[in-house]
């Protein structure tokens, strides 16, 4: 079994054409022009009226079919844009914008000949300087479940925890529910209801406000993933100590919280599903420094006070297959 939740979440992919020579800091018309029409054929799925937008040779660096795949992707990952801020030009007529989009800020570029053609596209995710250090979280946390579960991955080691590789969830847990034989599903595994932890209720491991709901993906079948939006039905909760919690691939219309909304530990968020870029129904929590995914540093998240395999142990950190439960 494999329960993954891909690292990038946002494409990123056209090539740039820089000219390194002088650089101007103040947005002129013709990438002012180029950039809100650009936007405004993005929003409205005109990807027929951005490619007309390209030169000849961006054209023939980025064909018809990759420009209308790799835009409908963003636009399924990302949403519409809501947002463009001109931040500065890093080489000539290449225009960087901090760009909102409806589930993510980006760096978007765009460079532009002098016929107002689009010769260069990137977007990347947006970073800023002086992000806040997090190595552990602060707040007292239980875990966010009921009942036992097992931790498929967990831990600081690539064999404990595949996630260690990325720096946006490094410390990051899958966590299952298995029998007394060691499986996570009941039958042949074929549906999501023969798995234990699908439906199950998922926790607010502390006091927080809610700063992103995302719901009404379906859940997979069993061992087909959906990259399209890799977290699935996806909840983060702010701490007081600005830890923000996140967890992945809820069950399709299940959340019970909304943004904005003030949650209490151990308050019921949702139920556990398969949605996402999941292989089968598992819990997907980690701890990050800022609430953007695609910018974040991950943090190791320690439980006050939890049974691992049964024994009594405070303020710990699980790994790679322990079973885990509150007090």
């Amino acid at each position: 079994m494999k329960t993954t939740i891909l690292k990038i979440y946002i494409l990123s992919t056209l090539t740039i054409l820089l000219v390194n020579i002088a650089v101007a800091q103040q947005e002129t018309t013709i990438s002012k022009t180029v950039a809100t029409e650009f936007q405004k054929k993005y929003n409205t799925n005109d990807y027929e009226g951005v490619f007309i937008m390209f030169t000849k040779e961006m054209k023939n660096f980025m064909p018809h079919d990759k420009t209308l795949a790799f835009l409908s992707a963003l636009k399924t990952q990302a949403g519409s844009i809501k947002k463009r801020v001109f931040i500065k030009y890093p080489q000539a007529n290449v225009a960087l914008y901090k760009t909102t989009f409806e589930r993510a800020v980006v760096a978007l570029f765009i460079s532009v000949d002098a016929n107002s053609k689009i010769n260069g596209l990137m977007v990347k995710p947006y970073v800023t300087e002086n992000q806040p250090v997090l190595k552990r979280n602060i707040s007292k946390l239980i875990l966010p479940f009921k009942d036992e579960w097992t931790v498929f991955w967990g831990g600081e080691t690539k064999e404990q925890n595949y996630h260690v590789a990325y720096k946006s969830q490094k410390n990051a847990f899958d966590m299952i529910i298995t029998d007394s034989a060691g499986k996570s599903h009941k039958t042949d595994g074929k549906n999501n209801e023969d798995y234990y932890a699908f439906g199950k209720e998922l926790l607010a491991p502390a006091n927080g406000e809610i700063v992103l709901v995302v719901d009404g993906i379906k859940d997979n079948k069993p061992g087909v993933l959906n990259p399209s939006y890799i977290p699935g039905n996806t909840v983060i909760i702010k701490t007081s100590n600005n830890e923000y919690l996140f967890f992945a691939h809820f069950k399709q219309h299940s959340i019970q919280v909304k943004q904005g909304e003030i949650v209490q530990q151990g308050d019921v968020l949702g139920l556990c599903g398969n949605s996402g870029n999941s292989s089968e129904p598992h819990l997907h929590f980690h701890i990050q420094n800022v609430e953007n995914m695609n910018i974040t540093t991950g943090a190791k998240a320690y439980f006050e006070e939890i049974l691992v395999n049964g024994i009594l142990i405070k303020e710990y950190s699980p790994i790679k297959s322990e079973k885990v439960k509150n007090k």
